[in-house]
């Protein structure tokens, strides 16, 4: 197993425990939300609890989004099948819309009959915060395993956690309103954090539909496939670089100008020593070059550009 293969195995190893951790959270807190909820008569930590059973599913989703993402290349993917990530991102962000939707809509009904909610045991709030602790400890360990490994499917769900402690949130406030006899904060704490999620959920499922759409690797990734391509000295220069998202990889196109007077086998060496440098120092999966001769070499992408006649060579 190369180092590259190793760390993607530590990667996908350390997204899985997170989900496994996330699974086994959010079952407890539904549970133990609902049925203190039904106890207690807060119809607020009862919603709270279905939202948890929310994570669950995108939960599930992710754990198969991960599985099918590692999948190699087949006759009907040839280039793997690492876009199932960006589909479960897209798939998160729906809910994510759904489910701030519904908190919306559930205070503007509170709105309409704020006398008809009923005062709640404290119970109530003692699991409504437990829950609102967990959430958020949740979304932090989430986060900061995406980040580490880089990956935008965790990153959604992660956001989903947090999304689900604002929705605990939402159920403290509003048993407290209940308590101290003010019922109408309930509605507007909902209303107030069913935009947030909303708006996080727009984001997550625009971004996911625009990786879908073949959107290129950020600035600073590209620029540090200009400075690994510039580096190497066999390669007079660069131009028509181009990158496009494959779930969390890279895909490159990029014409390669090489010394006119080099032999085609050397000049594929040069277009596979180039794939490998992009493959070892990159988030790339995979590199498409075309070599265009030149007749002096000038180091840097300033080359000579327009050539159609070059060699197409993929390593």
């Amino acid at each position: 197993m190369s180092v590259k293969d190793s760390i993607e195995a530590n990667h996908h190893a350390a997204a899985q425990r997170s989900i496994v951790v996330s699974v086994c959270t959010n079952l407890l807190l539904s549970f133990a939300q609902v049925i203190i909820g039904v106890v207690a008569s807060s119809q607020a930590l009862v919603s709270d609890g279905v939202h948890s059973l929310s994570d669950l599913l995108a939960d599930f989703v992710v754990l198969l989004a991960g599985r099918q993402s590692r999948k190699g290349p087949d006759e009907d993917h040839p280039y793997g099948h690492r876009r199932f990530e960006n589909a479960a991102s897209f798939i998160l962000g729906l809910l994510l819309l759904v489910v701030g939707g519904g908190m919306l809509w559930s205070a503007v009904v509170k709105f309409g009959n704020p006398a008809a909610i009923p005062r709640v045991h404290v119970a109530a709030l003692w699991v409504a915060s437990i829950a609102l602790v967990a959430k958020e400890s949740l979304f932090r360990y989430m986060l900061a395993v995406a980040k580490r490994i880089r990956s935008s499917m965790l990153a959604a769900n992660a956001w989903h956690a947090r999304s689900d402690a604002a929705s605990s949130l939402v159920a403290a406030l509003g048993i407290i309103g209940s308590l101290l006899g003010y019922p109408i904060l309930d509605p507007v704490a909902a209303l107030i954090v069913g935009v947030m999620v909303t708006r996080m959920g727009w984001q997550f499922a625009w971004a996911a539909l625009n990786d879908l759409m073949d959107r290129a690797a950020d600035e600073d990734e590209v620029a540090a496939i200009r400075a690994t391509l510039a580096a190497m000295p066999a390669i007079a220069g660069f131009h028509d670089l181009r990158t496009r998202k494959m779930g969390d990889m890279i895909v490159v196109d990029v014409h390669l100008e090489v010394n006119a007077r080099l032999s085609l086998v050397e000049a594929h060496d040069i277009a596979a020593a180039a794939q490998r440098e992009l493959v070892d120092k990159h988030r790339v999966l995979n590199v498409m070059t075309h070599i265009d001769p030149v007749g002096e070499a000038t180091h840097g992408e300033a080359g000579i550009h327009g050539h159609d006649h070059g060699l197409r060579l993929s390593s």
